[in-house]
């Protein structure tokens, strides 16, 4: 499952999605992987949710980012859920982009039962058509 949650700029996307992060700790059977753009959200993280700044391993466009997400899975096959917040907006530069990088995220999640929930800074009505299917 996908879930990318769309609004602009200073909404409370992080904050809500940390909040949701943080609510899965007790009823999740799995690992919990948060990946940020940046550590600000660090200490708001519950302790058993994995924290990694995206910007530690110079991901630099959604095929690095793959590859990353491709690493963490195969290093812990108990990953349940991965919440992704800022990175996206930062490594795709088009809606080709987004597309690609939430269809290879969809094939993760089917292949090896992976949820994935994103933010996206961009304007609700501006969402492209080809990441509409995502969005909550």
């Amino acid at each position: 499952m996908i879930q990318v949650f769309c609004k602009e700029k200073g909404s409370g996307k992080t904050k809500a999605l940390m909040n949701l992060a943080n609510s899965k700790v007790d009823s999740s059977k799995g690992n919990l992987v948060y990946i940020d753009d940046d550590t600000r959200g660090l200490l708001r993280i519950h302790k058993n949710i994995r924290f990694i700044c995206s910007k530690d391993f110079n991901i630099h466009n959604y095929k690095d980012f793959y590859g990353f997400i491709c690493g963490i899975i195969s290093k812990d096959y108990d990953v349940e859920s991965i919440f992704i917040d800022g990175v996206l907006s930062d490594i795709c530069n088009n809606a080709d982009d987004f597309s690609s990088i939430l269809n290879k995220l969809e094939y993760l999640s089917e292949k090896f039962k992976v949820d994935f929930y994103a933010n996206v800074s961009c304007e609700e009505n501006n969402i492209p058509d080809t990441i509409k299917k995502y969005v909550v």
